[in-house]
């Protein structure tokens, strides 16, 4: 989950004239003690290196329970709150913001958390680089950032190059859950997945579903919704049927 402003969102697509562009800024950000602690101290329980070929998840969990990735989990506040709610879940979570990524280590050692697996990287090239195909049940993208002038939006996050990725990446009837508040965002995110093979839009109305009890409410959700922002989540399964195969 993550301010519009304030947290990472990763995305790498080729602009020939001035190279990758990303659906983030990487901000230094201020790091507390605690998190520098964290950084240091909790990062060989909880982190997943960046270098080496695909893998299946599950073997970072040392076990077999279904994994879920969580996409800019910022300060990783409802990351740890769904982990806590559902321990016969595994969550990997990846973000660039190491403050965010601290705050959510220390949450995972106070709270004695052990489903949970943080990653620092760019999502589009380490989900590439490192994720084995057709080995996910799940990914949740809450929150990314909109990019609302016209001249950013090649930098949003789901483009349709993006939702292919994913897509390789993720089981047959895997869930792809996605959230914003900024409404132009809501439609592009639609328009991008109807024309996107193998998913379904689990919507009876073809847009927007309801908000599911076990998505915890963050406080950039709040505070959009304190300045009028509607929130809207899109929820697709991935199916075979649908033509991605």
């Amino acid at each position: 989950m993550s301010d519009h402003s304030q947290h990472a969102r990763s995305q790498a697509r080729k602009d020939p004239a001035r190279g990758p562009v990303r659906s983030f800024v990487r901000r230094a950000g201020r790091l507390t003690d605690g998190q520098k602690r964290a950084l240091e101290a909790l990062w060989p329980c909880y982190g997943v290196e960046n270098a080496g070929g695909p893998e299946d998840p599950a073997g970072w969990f040392g076990n077999d329970q279904p994994v879920i990735l969580e996409i800019g989990f910022g300060n990783g506040d409802a990351t740890w709150r769904m982990a806590r709610d559902h321990p016969e879940q595994n969550f990997l979570g990846v973000e660039v913001h190491r403050p965010g990524i601290g705050r959510l280590l220390l949450a995972l050692e106070r709270e004695q958390i052990g489903n949970v697996r943080v990653v620092c990287a760019d999502a589009v090239e380490w989900l590439r680089q490192r994720i084995r195909p057709a080995s996910l049940v799940g990914v949740r993208i809450f929150f990314p950032d909109p990019w609302p002038k016209k001249r950013h939006h090649k930098r949003r996050l789901i483009q349709p190059e993006f939702i292919e990725l994913l897509g390789s990446r993720m089981k047959d009837a895997a869930i792809l859950h996605l959230a914003t508040d900024w409404a132009p965002y809501a439609e592009h995110m639609l328009e991008v997945m109807r024309q996107s093979r193998g998913f379904e839009n689990l919507s009876p109305t073809g847009g927007g579903c309801p908000r599911p009890e076990w998505r915890p409410r963050t406080k950039y959700e709040k505070r959009g919704e304190r300045l009028g922002h509607p929130v809207t989540d899109l929820v697709f399964r991935r199916s075979q049927a649908a033509g991605l195969d």
